[in-house]
């Protein structure tokens, strides 16, 4: 089923198979970290600010990139790797979520590689720590034609969750005529078929899920208490990114990117997905939480060896989070076959 429909029914389980042993990973608060930031140019013109301390442990920097040509300043978390022009794994997000929900992924593919490969993740518009350089309204188109265009500002290697997985596969193509050397793209837990399906029942099913939250720690709590993440380190680190707080709303803290408000690009994100996942001229990897049911598409392209599947159990929707280790060994095995 897709990213939307797991995580508004999660809410209505009364139980799921237990998480699996996960790492534990450092954690540091988010609202606790300094603001000031030191402004250098990039190459391009874009000014890149630096942001101490955030996503420490995890990444090695945190930066605010502005991209003038998309009229965004955008939040990136970074960690390059040790060799010049080495491979870097760039993370697109599931609807809803944020760059942060990588980080403990990131962090064990550091660990693993022993820095030979770099990961950065990224704040789509309306997520996160990204904000509109000309106001909220004109940032407010989530189209997947916008988010490739987007994406392609900031990035050269592909992996992306769920809706991000829409993205990460469209935009290979532009990258790769602009002639980046893209070793693989990966999509984690879509099947546009099934996607497409639970579409229908989408807004019933938010209604399962609360309108804000008491504090931050409730909206932790809520999280890991319906198994919408499996993992509480994770949850712990990436939930305060996608929560924001709000002293005269009711309750006070608030979803930055309401999931209902997504609706009118629910159907560009997925519908075509899985031809352009197989027309994509590059490696490509498809990663499933559980046998979910691939569409006609991808069985006659998984028969005809088009592309790698891999299913990994005992976890939610929200894979990178629930067992950052197992999907870091999938995506380091997945890059050191293709990198050459």
């Amino acid at each position: 089923m897709s990213g939307l429909y797991r995580s508004a029914m999660s809410a209505r389980l009364a139980k799921l198979p237990p998480p699996p042993p996960t790492r534990v990973c450092e954690y540091d608060d988010d609202a606790a970290i300094a603001e000031e930031a030191e402004d250098e140019e990039d190459e391009e013109g874009d000014t890149i600010s630096a942001l101490p301390g955030q996503g420490l442990g995890f990444f090695a920097d945190a930066l605010q990139v502005a991209t003038p040509s998309r009229h965004l300043d955008s939040r990136v978390y970074y960690t390059p790797p040790k060799f010049k022009d080495g491979t870097v794994m760039v993370c697109h997000h599931g609807a809803g979520y944020s760059g942060l929900s990588f980080a403990c992924f990131a962090k064990e593919v550091t660990e693993m590689t022993k820095g030979e490969c770099g990961v950065l993740a990224l704040d789509a518009r309306r997520h996160g720590k990204t904000v509109s350089t000309d106001g909220e309204d004109a940032s407010s188109d989530l189209s997947v034609d916008v988010l490739v265009a987007d994406f392609c500002a900031i990035v050269e290697s592909l992996v992306g969750h769920s809706m991000g997985g829409s993205v990460v596969v469209r935009s290979s193509q532009t990258l790769m005529e602009e002639k980046y050397k893209i070793s693989g793209v990966a999509v984690l837990d879509v099947v546009e078929g099934s996607a497409l399906d639970a579409l229908p029942h989408m807004n019933s099913l938010l209604n399962a899920r609360p309108d804000g939250f008491d504090s931050m720690e409730e909206a932790v709590e809520w999280h890991v208490a319906t198994n919408t993440i499996y993992n509480p380190t994770s949850a712990r680190v990436s939930i305060p990114s996608i929560i924001k707080h709000d002293e005269g709303a009711v309750p006070p803290y608030q979803w930055r990117t309401p999931l209902r408000s997504t609706a009118p690009y629910w159907l560009s994100w997925f519908k075509g997905l899985s031809s352009s996942f197989l027309a994509t001229r590059t490696a490509r990897l498809l990663v499933l939480a559980g046998t979910d049911r691939l569409d006609k598409e991808l069985m006659i392209g998984q028969m005809q060896g088009k592309f790698q599947m891999v299913v990994i159990p005992d976890v939610g929707h929200m894979l990178q989070e629930d067992d950052p280790t197992r999907l870091a060994e999938i995506l380091v095995e997945f890059w050191r076959r293709h990198e050459g």
